[in-house]
């Protein structure tokens, strides 16, 4: 992977974008796009961008969400510590002790989500999970005058801390966000990528918002584009680490582009599904399928806008979702870049009216 790719995943990767704070990713994302796509938005922060091709039709929705999970700010107690709620699905036993970014008006203050030291607990203590409305984030303050004084108010965002890191292979990348980071910055490679290259298609590449909590920027979104065909690109659960069976999560690192034959908000639609699988086979685009049975992306509310959007969720494998720190590979991130531009190539009117037949 080239330096230039390097530099747009870590820095897309490392901005604060919780749900319903997206506006530094998608900023990031307008710079990068503008010149090459028409912008616009819908009314809830999502932003879409337009690539026209030859024919025009028909419009297809690339879809990746722009928020990761985070938290929210609701008390500050008398002693200066932070009382959070989620924002997404948090699992207990990977916060305490974890770096995390607070985004107040005044700037942005490091903290901690903070824990009990083993020293003092009890051997039964030990052996629980602490419940996340025990939780609270330490930002070094004496008290609560000296926290609002901070910039600290009830209603701001805080986001995991964790810097992007090439491992000692270097087509591991480690880095908080990958979910979905990731799918926004291989939807806008997809863009660029197709400035130079001849399609039938009217391609809208959407960053979606509060996917996390709801699907939200999808369903308003398809509201605006009222899409003919969709496909989310989304991350996926890595079945190759200790503890995971196959037939828990079927993808592996490094093993290609991931086809979703199944998740918990949506059946793909079985005639685009093998469209994209006999592209990639055609191109020799390594690929795998998955199912993710325990979750869902934005096709789960794009594929019911209307009369219904034929859609499908191509996703990247990662080890570690909905933690601080996660793992993908650069292999199934080209993988996708290739095979989306392919299938934008190869997709025309023709083929998606024998799809909707």
């Amino acid at each position: 992977m080239n330096t230039e790719t390097l530099t747009w995943l870590k820095q897309l990767a490392e901005v604060p974008g919780a749900s319903g704070f997206e506006g530094r990713v998608k900023k990031l994302l307008a710079d990068r796009l503008r010149g090459c796509t028409e912008i616009t938005h819908d009314k809830i922060g999502s932003i879409i961008f337009k690539q026209q091709g030859t024919a025009g039709a028909p419009k297809i929705m690339l879809a990746s969400h722009m928020d990761e999970i985070g938290f929210m700010i609701k008390h500050i107690t008398k002693e200066g510590f932070l009382k959070f709620t989620t924002l997404g699905g948090w699992w207990e036993q990977v916060m305490l002790g974890q770096r995390v970014t607070v985004l107040t008006a005044k700037g942005d203050l490091p903290g901690v989500i903070g824990s009990k030291p083993p020293h003092i607990l009890t051997p039964e203590e030990r052996k629980k999970i602490v419940p996340k409305k025990d939780m609270y984030i330490d930002i070094g303050a004496a008290d609560e005058e000296e926290a609002r004084r901070l910039g600290v108010r009830p209603g701001d965002a805080v986001v995991p801390y964790s810097e992007f890191t090439v491992m000692a292979n270097p087509q591991f990348l480690l880095a908080k966000a990958w979910d979905n980071r990731v799918g926004c910055a291989i939807m806008s490679d997809v863009l660029l990528a197709l400035q130079g290259e001849s399609h039938p298609n009217t391609v809208y590449g959407v960053g979606t918002v509060q996917e996390e909590v709801g699907l939200r920027g999808a369903k308003t979104s398809s509201g605006v584009i009222d899409p003919d065909l969709a496909l989310a690109i989304d991350t996926c659960v890595a079945g190759d680490t200790p503890g995971v069976t196959s037939d828990q999560a079927s993808s592996k690192l490094g093993k290609g582009v991931a086809i979703s034959i199944y998740d918990a908000s949506m059946i793909p639609h079985t005639k685009l599904r093998d469209f994209v699988i006999e592209t990639a086979e055609q191109n020799q685009i390594p690929y795998q399928l998955e199912f993710t049975e325990g979750g869902g992306t934005d096709a789960g509310r794009i594929h019911i806008h209307g009369q219904g959007v034929p859609s499908l969720v191509l996703s990247i494998p990662t080890r570690y979702l909905h933690s601080h720190n996660s793992v993908i590979h650069s292999g199934d991130y080209e993988a996708a870049v290739r095979l989306l531009v392919a299938v934008l190539k190869r997709l025309d009117e023709t083929q998606y009216k024998e799809m909707v037949m």
